[in-house]
């Protein structure tokens, strides 16, 4: 398998096997990220990702996913989409699930019809990354996305029947907009009704853009105790149906507190659990422990 660059991948495709069927990521420009920095955003030709499926198939006896990367291959046309889910279904007939990664504005330009035709060649999951609720904190973040879009996105990729798994970050909004973000994001969760609602921290690395606003006292990370603080006040404002349970974590590398449940069955215990750690620091994962 070839790769070009840094290839990324959602800590619960661990076990899959990974095609790049783009390099970087045609956005590129969220503020408070440094994945694709150094790649200019190509589409690979199908030949070399069939070529590669092909190339390592004789060491797997049994793939049971696929993760489609760089950041947003759910750009690719619906052709070419085709052409390389038909190669997979091929060549690795076992394969339980595809999954990809996505942005709203890649999902909403796929009709109801295309996105099941995804589904069906085997297409199981969509990572979206909408990082926040609030337009205000998308807009400062050059998110390239919208509240409203965000939402559209996910919910026409769930009722298609494709599992949607969306990331929010903690401290995006800065102390400034610590409330906002939080609050709008459970609404979002609330108006989305994912399958998946992961809680990210943010760490900032040296060359993302907003770096530089962190060093001038422009943007102010949380500390710790906010980032419970603004957890606990997210999570009291999601109200998820129970006939619509959404699975929620925040076990991620960058968080403090490692949190999994179901909303809403576990939310007062994920907000109990959130509280007993303001009181008891040592609960908090150590900085030097962290990681993007």
């Amino acid at each position: 398998m070839r790769y070009e660059g840094m290839v990324y991948r959602p800590p619960s495709e661990a076990s899959s096997l990974i095609v790049q069927l783009t390099v970087g990521c045609s956005h590129n420009g969220c503020r408070f990220c440094s994945m694709y920095k150094r790649d200019k955003f190509r589409v690979r030709s199908a030949e070399d990702i069939i070529a590669d499926l092909r190339g390592v198939r004789p060491y797997y006896r049994r793939i049971r996913r696929i993760f489609l990367a760089d950041g947003d291959a759910m750009c690719l046309s619906m052709r070419r989409l085709r052409e390389i889910l038909t190669a997979i279904n091929e060549i690795y007939p076992e394969c339980e699930r595809v999954g990809i990664y996505a942005r709203a504005r890649d999902l909403l330009n796929k009709s109801p019809q295309e996105l099941e035709e995804l589904r069906d060649a085997g297409v199981g999951i969509v990572y979206v990354g909408a990082e926040s609720g609030s337009d205000k904190v998308l807009l400062n973040m050059n998110k390239g996305e919208t509240r409203e879009g965000l939402i559209a996105g996910v919910r026409k990729a769930e009722e298609a029947g494709i599992a949607a798994s969306v990331t929010f970050i903690s401290g995006l909004g800065g102390r400034e907009l610590m409330r906002e973000h939080a609050e709008d994001s459970a609404n979002m969760i609330n108006e989305m009704r994912p399958t998946y609602a992961s809680w990210l921290t943010l760490m900032v690395d040296p060359i993302a853009p907003i770096y530089e606003d962190i060093k001038e006292g422009r943007f102010e990370l949380l500390s710790p105790e906010e980032v419970l603080e603004e957890m606990d006040i997210m999570l009291s404002a999601t109200d998820i149906p129970l006939e619509e349970p959404c699975i929620f974590r925040s076990n991620h590398a960058s968080n403090y507190l490692s949190l999994k449940g179901d909303l809403p069955v576990d939310k007062d215990r994920m907000i109990s659990e959130v509280r007993r750690a303001k009181d008891s620091p040592g609960m908090l994962k150590p900085e030097r422990f962290r990681a993007l």
